[in-house]
């Protein structure tokens, strides 16, 4: 029972999200959308921050479990921002909110997940220093979150999808090379 009133607060929450900002939706709001009393939520939830919080991470989590491999540079991009574009108006409210360090962290995790699972796919056949690797993993990590966070800033008006696909067509084979660079780097210092 205490799982089917978890999901409706929670559903509640996403719902009211993506109607208004965090700070026009209270306790109240959230019971009486979703027909339980004050004391149910405060049984399941500290407050309305711990609830957000534990919905982002478990965000994260469905995310990571969905995406087991990641096969194109595109694919990571799609799966860093499958919520924001599934939940514009709740993504946007809870970006400009006092919670935004919460969606930067979830933003951080998948980012760093699709581009580490994506890399590891990609290099697989290489004989890559483990610091190299985190090196590429990193500087790929944060092109992602960075792209991810100017498109929130901005509104989420561009095409973000059809900026990433022209940066993808651009960087093509730009992985292989950097790994064949390392890898050479590798043999002449042993």
């Amino acid at each position: 029972m205490a799982n089917l009133t978890e999901k409706a607060i929670k559903a509640s929450v996403l719902k009211l999200l993506n109607e208004r900002p965090i700070n026009q939706i209270t306790v109240k709001d959230i019971v009486e959308d979703c027909g339980i009393n004050r004391n149910s939520f405060y049984y399941h939830f500290r407050d309305l921050p711990s609830l957000l919080e534990e919905m982002v991470m478990e965000q994260a989590e469905e995310l990571i479990k969905e995406y087991p491999s990641i096969n194109s540079l595109e694919e990571c991009l799609d799966a860093a921002i499958s919520f924001a574009m599934n939940n514009r108006k709740a993504a946007m409210h809870i970006y400009n909110s006092v919670s935004r360090d919460i969606y930067e962290q979830y933003l951080w995790r998948v980012c760093e997940y699709v581009v580490t699972t994506y890399i590891n796919n990609v290099l697989s056949g290489y004989d890559i220093d483990s610091f190299d690797k985190e090196v590429i993993i990193s500087f790929y990590k944060c092109a992602c979150f960075g792209q991810i966070l100017d498109w929130q800033r901005s509104g989420m008006k561009s095409d973000i999808k059809k900026q990433f696909m022209r940066l993808c067509e651009i960087k093509k084979g730009m992985i292989e090379e950097i790994a064949q660079k390392c890898a050479v780097t590798k043999n002449e210092k042993e």
